[in-house]
């Protein structure tokens, strides 16, 4: 129960430390501009956000080519890994086996976008006006809090297929299947089922990219790419 606690704590946990630094970000009513209009600001900076995410994410390299959310093998799983780099042609096989896991999560990471936009269409005037109030990320930090359980429960599946599809547990069962041959080893790994550890680092890149794309709207004109999020941000201090 501690553990997937802690899992489920990462996206905020790493976006608070990446961006712990920024100082609030808060969007004053200008001349002009009323609470629906923040608040349509907000919706519209979430969608521009997310679609761009997931765009982002959703292709080729999405994942595997960015080494800030790189899925890795689980930390349980350093001695197989240690063993079989040892081997020849180990590395190689290491290797295999981690592409293909960022390659299903790059092909479940299309099934965000309906969540992300129901939650954001159900945003409120009051979630709004305390998003306001927040830090750089709050928007996503709300997003996230509406969506992580739902995001969870759509992706599991969909990464569990792509994984098949792509030989990822296929490649995985057999790097157990020979680490747990290897005369050194005195501790069989038991855990053939990579779907959850891919589904909870699918997720922590894709809200840590979310919140990336946050703070640009907010503090990068450039980012702001239709009318209503240079209205409504050009106000914004940070």
């Amino acid at each position: 129960m501690r553990r997937a606690l802690a899992l489920r704590a990462l996206p905020l946990i790493a976006l608070a430390w990446l961006l712990g630094s920024c100082e609030k970000v808060s969007i004053p009513e200008g001349p002009g501009l009323s609470e629906e209009e923040i608040v349509a600001g907000l919706k519209e900076a979430l969608k521009v956000g997310t679609d761009t995410t997931v765009r982002y994410l959703n292709r080729v390299d999405g994942y595997y080519g960015d080494a800030l959310i790189r899925i890795l093998l689980p930390e349980e799983a350093w001695k197989l890994k240690t063993a079989i780099e040892a081997l020849p042609g180990g590395p190689q096989l290491i290797q295999d086996v981690i592409l293909k896991m960022n390659r299903a999560a790059e092909e479940a990471a299309a099934e965000a976008k309906p969540i992300f936009w129901n939650a954001i269409t159900a945003l409120t005037i009051q979630d709004g006006m305390r998003i306001l109030k927040g830090d750089s990320i709050a928007a996503t930090t709300y997003l996230r809090t509406q969506t992580q359980d739902s995001l969870y429960v759509r992706y599991k599946p969909k990464i569990q297929a792509a994984m098949e599809e792509v030989g990822a547990q296929q490649a995985w069962e057999s790097l157990v299947d020979l680490y747990n041959g290897l005369p050194t080893t005195l501790t069989p790994l038991e855990n053939r089922d990579l779907a959850a550890h891919v589904t909870q680092k699918a997720l922590y890149g894709l809200f840590l990219k979310v919140g990336e794309h946050e703070v640009k709207i907010r503090r990068d004109a450039r980012y702001r790419v239709t009318e209503l999020l240079q209205k409504v941000f050009a106000h914004a201090t940070g």
